[in-house]
């Protein structure tokens, strides 16, 4: 009777939760009247603002020579081969099938370029964020054009990286497999640890249990490793003829027993749908396994807004005030290096509607800027660097950042540190850096304590500490860009005296010349390419296409609030006995505790006679 009435009660509890959010997704948001940030180009920084549109414009033309290069895939014969004798469709037009729209967050694009075991492109799989049925998914696509679809260290990174962003911003994830297994020379950093090969699957098990949709379109080939995809997502469509699912292929099976068998004899998607079970959906061509996929989005536990909402959103989306000043400016203020850079409100000027910014804590720690603002109607919280993050502007960041949390505001970082670490050249000095230490700390603390999500786009450079407390890759930010002029280092081109023993005996010609080595591998290996090729960020995004990321990120982060249900409900016995370990011990017991205990000791005597009667 108990158990029942608990049941009840919790249903009604879920009911009037679904109530209130439904309710408080139509409820408007505060009107606000944020102050306008008067932000137009200084005569005296034109001379600033030209070099670094030349810079800007030699990156965007190597930003475009990659992206071409990536495009192309694993190159001209291995894409005839692709379409023509296997007769697949390439994986931009399997997601062109999927997607509603050209709407596409891709990631990382540049991942696997320039490595020590060689070029692969987009490291051979391709990862983004689109919509299907409405619904953002995340998307893990192989390209069978590069290397056959096998899997590198890069590959693995990479599906583990896209894995982890629908973990934190809980995405459907549509995996389109078409892969080749492992790539044997290099098992040894693809299998055995703990964030390699394996993990994917671990992954996909824990996001099931997260109530985390995952579809999985069997497109190619799923040999070895590449098996586990589609038999542990909960909803397999596999294509008759291409898609093949099995751990040794045809050569492994001749080599092992001398048997000759044919792929679809082997592991066929009519051998999986009607004897293994290993696929839920037969489909006879591509496009058909697409229709089957979107049909499956469309029964997940999502309530999106009503059409009219979504009307009255665009409506309003329209009438949003775009910046005063054009995106194109970015491509200026975007710095060279750090002494050309210009006013940070310049460019959140740029980024904001309205150019609209409600500054908080003007005139302290004036090197660090931080204020309230919409992007496409989404408020957020900005910290960004206007200098060396000082003593007073890491405590400015601390208080802001908690305050973020405190009211759920979405956090944006735009980082542009110091080059290096100022050296400690008096007593006055060693209490200032220890101090400044402190604080640091603190907000490093902060940032990485605060539940909500955070943003973080490198508008300059990333180096050193500060790096850490303005929310680099090792503070878990949700997303994280790089501006085509970002460099990432410990400390920048140029400074590599920093790094050297201050008191060293060596000739000074000796130290010049491991200076300029120094700052040589610091000049190619800070490049926000390099650094992207090493998934080390989630992609490199030209300035002037920030505002429409940063919406799209912020669309993506708020789509989790129409999940319907995101616990697994336990059954009522765990249930009952969970609700009762949380309350304070009573010294008698009830009766439901009285039979479990009962029935647990009923067991073990049965357990226990059932032994004395084998001995």
């Amino acid at each position: 009777m108990f158990r029942c009435m608990l049941r009840l009660a919790e249903q009604r509890w879920q009911c009037s939760v679904r109530c209130m959010s439904s309710a408080a997704r139509r409820r408007r948001a505060l009107r606000s009247a944020f102050q306008v940030l008067e932000q137009p180009l200084q005569p005296n920084n034109q001379h600033v603002y030209e070099a670094n549109l030349r810079n800007s414009i030699a990156c965007r033309n190597k930003y475009i020579e990659l992206i071409e290069k990536v495009r192309k895939g694993g190159g001209e014969n291995a894409i005839a081969r692709h379409t023509q004798r296997n007769r697949k469709l390439m994986v931009r037009e399997r997601l062109r099938l999927l997607l509603d729209d050209e709407d596409f967050l891709e990631l990382s694009p540049f991942a696997g370029l320039g490595l020590p075991y060689g070029d692969i492109p987009s490291a051979g799989c391709l990862t983004g964020i689109g919509r299907i049925s409405g619904l953002w998914c995340m998307f893990i696509a192989n390209d069978a054009t590069v290397k056959g679809g096998t899997a590198y260290p890069i590959t693995v990174k990479k599906q583990l990286r896209a894995q982890e962003i629908a973990i934190q911003n809980r995405l459907p994830c549509v995996y389109l497999v078409d892969s080749g297994g492992a790539f044997l020379p290099l098992q040894s950093e693809i299998f055995p640890d703990k964030n390699q090969g394996g993990r994917t699957f671990y992954n996909e098990a824990i996001m099931s249990a997260m109530k985390i949709a995952q579809v999985s379109v069997v497109c190619g080939s799923c040999t070895a490793g590449g098996a586990y995809i589609p038999t542990m997502a909960e909803e397999a469509v596999m294509v008759h003829r291409i898609g093949t699912i099995f751990l040794g292929g045809p050569p492994l099976v001749k080599a092992a027993t001398g048997e000759e068998v044919s792929a679809e004899d082997l592991g066929g998607a009519r051998l999986h749908a009607e004897v293994s079970g290993c696929v839920d959906h037969f489909a006879w061509e591509e496009k058909e396994a697409y229709d089957y996929t979107r049909n499956i989005v469309s029964t997940l536990n999502f309530q999106l807004p009503e059409e009219e909402e979504e009307e009255d959103e665009e409506r309003k989306r329209k009438a949003e005030e775009e910046p005063l000043y054009s995106s194109e400016d970015l491509l200026g203020l975007a710095p060279k290096s750090y002494n050309y850079s210009l006013d940070v409100k310049m460019v959140i000027s740029r980024l904001t509607d309205g150019s609209r910014f409600q500054e908080f804590k003007a005139l302290y720690g004036t090197t660090l800027i931080t204020g309230f603002a919409k992007i496409h109607g989404h408020l957020v919280g900005i910290v960004a660097n206007d200098g060396e993050l000082s003593y007073p502007a890491t405590l400015k960041g601390s208080h802001f950042v908690q305050l973020c949390d405190q009211r759920d505001i979405p956090l944006l970082f735009l980082q542009n540190t110091a080059p290096t670490t100022a050296l400690t050249l008096s007593t006055t000095q060693a209490e200032m850096n220890t101090n400044h230490l402190k604080a640091q700390g603190s907000m490093m603390s902060a940032v990485a304590c605060a539940s909500v999500p955070k943003i973080t786009v490198v508008i300059g450079g990333c180096h050193g500490a500060d790096s850490f407390a303005m929310c680099g890759r090792a503070f878990d930010p949700n997303f994280l860009f790089l501006w085509p002029n970002a460099r990432v280092s410990i400390t920048a081109p140029g400074h590599a005296g920093s790094l050297l023993p201050p008191d060293s005996e060596q000739e000074e010609e000796k130290k010049t010349q491991e200076e300029d080595k120094l700052n040589r591998r610091l000049e190619e290996e800070s490049s926000a390419f390099f650094s992207s090729s090493r998934l080390w960020d989630d992609g490199v995004i030209l300035p002037q296409d920030t505002r429409k990321v940063l919406r799209d990120c912020l669309d993506i982060i708020k789509q989790q609030q129409y999940q319907m249900s995101t616990e697994k409900l336990q059954p009522p016995l765990l249930r009952d006995e969970r609700l009762k370990s949380a309350r304070p011990k009573a010294t008698r017991m009830n009766v439901d505790t009285i039979l479990i205990l009962f029935y647990s000791n009923c067991c073990q005597k049965t357990v226990t006679s059932n032994l004395i009667t084998k001995t």
